[in-house]
C-alpha cells in the first residue's frame, strides 16, 4: 500500500471531518466547520495539519499548533491537537508516519518538545505513542465554560 502524507488541502475537508467525527469522537465536526477553521488557520504558521492518503483518499490526518511557554521558552514547543488514522487502516504504520511529518517540522522550527493529549477511552493509541517514543507525563484536565 502506497501512502504519502501531504500539507491538508479544500478538498481533504469532508474527509477530514469524518475522521474527526468517526475516529477522534468530536461529534460537532461537520465539513463546513473543518472547512472553516482549515481556511481561517491556513496562513497563521503556527498551525499545521497534514493528512495520509492512500487507496485515493484520506485515511488519516495530523493537526499541530506551535506555543510557547515558561516551561519551553526558547523556541516553544509543538502541541498536536489531534492525531487520527481510520481504523481499517492502522496497523500499517501511518500514526508513525504522520508523527515523524510534524517531528521533522517540529525539529526544522527549533522547538524542543511535542506534547499531545489522549483521550482516557483511547488505551490503544495509548500504547501506540509509548510505542513510538512519547512518555505519560501527566492528565489533561479540562473545564467548559459555555
Amino acid at each position: 500500500m502506497n501512502v504519502s502524507i501531504r500539507p491538508i488541502g479544500p478538498n481533504d475537508y469532508a474527509e477530514v471531518s469524518t475522521i474527526w467525527r468517526e475516529v477522534l469522537d468530536v461529534p460537532f465536526v461537520t465539513a463546513e466547520w473543518a472547512a472553516s477553521f482549515y481556511e481561517d488557520v491556513k496562513n497563521d504558521a503556527n498551525y499545521e495539519t497534514y493528512v495520509a492518503e492512500a487507496d485515493c483518499r484520506v485515511v488519516g490526518l495530523v493537526t499541530t499548533v506551535v506555543t510557547r511557554s515558561i516551561e519551553f521558552p526558547k523556541n516553544g514547543y509543538t502541541k498536536v491537537n489531534g492525531l487520527a488514522v481510520l481504523p481499517e487502516y492502522q496497523g500499517r504504520g501511518i500514526g508513525r508516519k504522520l508523527l515523524e511529518t510534524i517531528e521533522a517540522r517540529a525539529a526544522e522550527r527549533g522547538a524542543g518538545h511535542i506534547v499531545l493529549a489522549s483521550g482516557m477511552q483511547r488505551t490503544e493509541a495509548h500504547k501506540f505513542y509509548e510505542c513510538v517514543g512519547y512518555k505519560k507525563t501527566s492528565f489533561w484536565f479540562r473545564k467548559n465554560l459555555d
